[in-house]
């Protein structure tokens, strides 16, 4: 199991435990993460898993894949270390991965 912490734009915090091999937004979805809508279900085709990657975490989860950037263009208040949280994948790696969730438009 890999432990993520989930920061919201108020400064909450939950952390939860999340398998390896499954994504960052399943793990979010399987615990009632508030931000993490997944309106498509993980197929990358929405942006409403968009979270921010603590810095200290950037490399570890590495970069967008080009159609994650494309679908990016779509999301609100895009930063250098967004990244769809559905097109994160889970490793023992990224155990104590932090990401904060966007402020929703609306």
């Amino acid at each position: 199991m890999a432990s993520i912490t989930f920061i919201d734009q108020d400064g909450g915090k939950r952390t939860v435990e999340a398998e390896p091999g499954s994504t960052v937004m399943e793990a979010a979805i399987r615990n009632d993460v508030p931000g993490i809508e997944a309106e498509c279900g993980g197929a990358c085709s929405c942006a409403t898993c968009h979270v921010y990657v603590d810095e200290a975490w950037t490399e570890a989860v590495g970069g967008p894949e080009p159609m994650e950037e494309d679908m990016l263009d779509f999301a609100y208040d895009v930063r250098p270390t967004s990244r769809l949280s559905c097109q994160i994948k889970v490793t023992p790696a990224l155990d104590g991965l932090v990401v904060t969730t966007p402020e929703r438009q609306g």
